[in-house]
C-alpha cells in the first residue's frame, strides 16, 4: 500500500521479525514499530521469505529507492501528479516542502526527503546506485557523521545536501 509500510514491514527487531500487516495497512497509522516493545533494529529482511538482513544503506538501495521510484511510475494518481508538477515547473518555480531535506541517499544520518527524490525524478536524476560499488565507497570513507542515528551517542546529525552545478525546480 505506501513504500513505507515496504520499509518498516521488512524491517527486523531483536523480538521480532517482518511484519505482514505493515504492506496492507492503507491508513499510515502504526507503521513504526517501537525499539521499547520489540528490541533493536537488526537490518531490513531482503524480501518477505529472504533469510539475508541487510544493512541501512543496502536496504536504502536495494529496497527503498526502487520501491519509491516504482511507486513514481507505476501509481496512476501519482504519475498524474508529477506530471502536474513537471508541467507546471516548466513556467514557474515550483517549491516542494518537506520535513527532511536530505537529497543524498549516501548520507545516512537523517532519513531521505521525499520531496528531494519527487524533485530527482522529474528532473531525471534519480538515484540508480550499484550496491557494490557503494558498500566499498562506504566501507574505505565512513565518517561518524555519515552513521545511522540510532548508532550515535547524543550527537546531533548533520544536515546535508548534494551541492551540484545541475540545474533544479529550487533553483
Amino acid at each position: 500500500m505506501s513504500v513505507e509500510g515496504i520499509w518498516q514491514g521488512l524491517k527486523v527487531f531483536e523480538h521480532e521479525d517482518v511484519c505482514m500487516d505493515s504492506f496492507t495497512n492503507d491508513t499510515m497509522r502504526n507503521l513504526k514499530r517501537t525499539v521499547r516493545r520489540l528490541g533493536y533494529p537488526k537490518g531490513h529482511r531482503k524480501g518477505i521469505y529472504g533469510t539475508e538482513l541487510l544493512d541501512y544503506i543496502s536496504a536504502r538501495i536495494l529496497i527503498y529507492l526502487p520501491s519509491y521510484e516504482w511507486v513514481l511510475e507505476n501509481v496512476p494518481d501519482v504519475i498524474n501528479i508529477v506530471d502536474k508538477i513537471k508541467k507546471k515547473s516548466e513556467e514557474t518555480d515550483i517549491v516542494l516542502l518537506d520535513y527532511n531535506t536530505n537529497l543524498d541517499f549516501r548520507n545516512l544520518s537523517t532519513p531521505l526527503s521525499h520531496a528531494g527524490l519527487v524533485k530527482l525524478y522529474i528532473e531525471g536524476n534519480y538515484p540508480h546506485p550499484n550496491l557494490e560499488e557503494e558498500i566499498t565507497l562506504r566501507s574505505s570513507n565512513l565518517t561518524s557523521d555519515e552513521m545511522p542515528k540510532r548508532t550515535q551517542k547524543k550527537s546531533k546529525a548533520k544536515r546535508t545536501t548534494p551541492k551540484d552545478d545541475t540545474p533544479s525546480l529550487f533553483d
